[in-house]
């Protein structure tokens, strides 16, 4: 049987690359496995060889012991693949196609996915709505930072890329498609970014970076991107972004700078539930971006809120906060009638139009998330020059696909 070689979370701060079992066709017990799924046979599923996978935020949430997960959970939410064996009820991918898988795992069947929800698809979770590979509390379905990773419902859930060559020569771009292109596009979506829109993106991380993208790609007029790390600052200034240092305090007389007004059209938290204050010294202090957004945003607009948001946090900085509890001005966000869309991007949603925006050159969305490619075996390391900063998306190349 071929080996497999992936990702997993250890302790906290830890990863390491370890050997599993090659994916079969039927779900068998492991680290964060719901018991309900053990046993469960997948005829509709593929097999993948991982042709990228890439370091998510996240991902990094939990290997800083911030989420429940159990040791050894295999890590990775962001695919994509080469088919190379195809289960029984399997009619329309085959062998040898590339694919970007949505991170959203999806039956296609239950009413939420027939709505286009297919984030909180309700089949394929025993614990609630919504799964994703690699994650905790999403299902157990194994992670896909491997050689190899198995994919459900194939017909319904994979993007088939046209033509195998070309997806190859734009593959650092492709393989953006699984998740924070869509989650940042998504973002700015629900934000109401359209054309001559002003427009706040807090947090310059990739998700933050894709929702910056995004929001030129609809049509903003103006683009400010917050954080507090210089080094992600200046990749956001790279294509056209203007920026503000909130570790020089709060961004409303930042805005105004900019804009001769301290608000703007569209909000979008790219940070979640990890977020930091404003100034020099900024502590973490978990509600910081979503009040802040609430105070920048004009009345009547809206705030897309990609950022990941949890309802277990062992490490929150009170009981509250490990509730995913948070001290929100609610009554700020209703005086100025101001709409919120949170939770996973539903990926299906966007990502055939975003391909079409790659293949076609109207956006480059690896060189605005600054993406570099890593083997696998230097994971950790990638993780933690990632938590430590880098203003870089770590791209992992298991099988020798990526140059």
């Amino acid at each position: 049987m071929t080996g497999n070689k992936a990702v997993a979370y250890k302790e906290p701060g830890k990863v390491e690359l370890i050997d599993i079992d090659y994916p079969s066709f039927e779900l068998q017990d492991g680290p964060g496995v719901n018991p309900a799924n053990v046993g469960r046979t997948v005829p509709h599923g593929v097999i993948l060889k991982t042709v990228a996978t890439n370091i998510c935020g996240s991902d990094q949430h939990m290997v800083r012991g911030r989420t429940t997960a159990p040791p050894n959970l295999v890590l990775g939410h962001e695919i994509t693949g080469e088919v190379v064996e195809v289960g029984p009820g399997v009619e329309f991918i085959k062998v040898g196609d590339i694919c970007s898988v949505p991170f959203n795992i999806a039956c296609g069947r239950c009413r939420n996915c027939k709505e286009r929800k297919t984030g909180i698809c309700l089949n394929v979770n025993p614990d609630r709505p919504g799964s994703a590979y690699g994650y905790v509390d999403m299902g157990g379905w194994v992670g896909g930072q491997a050689n190899y990773v198995l994919v459900p419902y194939a017909d319904w859930n994979l993007l088939k890329f046209p033509d195998k060559d070309q997806a190859l020569e734009k593959i650092m771009d492709l393989t953006m498609l699984s998740d924070i292109f869509p989650t940042g596009f998504h973002g700015a979506v629900t934000a109401g970014v359209g054309v001559g829109s002003t427009v706040y993106v807090a947090g310059a991380g990739p998700v933050g970076l894709a929702a910056a993208t995004s929001a030129h790609l609809l049509g903003a007029a103006v683009v400010i991107v917050g954080d507090l790390n210089e080094d992600r600052l200046k990749q956001a200034r790279s294509f056209g972004c203007e920026t503000i240092d909130l570790s020089k305090g709060g961004p409303a007389e930042q805005i105004e700078q900019i804009l001769g007004v301290p608000e703007v059209d569209c909000g979008v938290d790219a940070v979640g539930f990890e977020a930091r204050g404003h100034g020099h010294d900024a502590k973490e202090a978990p509600a910081t971006v979503l009040n802040s957004l609430m105070e920048i945003t004009a009345a009547g607009g809206a705030l897309g809120i990609p950022g990941l948001y949890v309802t277990g946090d062992p490490g929150g900085v009170d009981e509250a906060a490990k509730k995913g509890a948070l001290s929100l001005s609610l009554g700020t966000g209703w005086a100025k009638s101001l709409s919120f869309t949170t939770g996973q991007c539903p990926v299906m949603k966007y990502n055939r139009q975003l391909m079409m925006a790659i293949l076609h050159d109207k956006v480059s969305i690896a060189k605005n998330v600054n993406a570099k490619a890593i083997s696998l075996e230097d994971a950790p390391k990638g993780y933690a020059e990632f938590d430590a900063g880098a203003a870089t998306k770590y791209v992992l190349n298991p099988n020798g696909y990526l140059s």
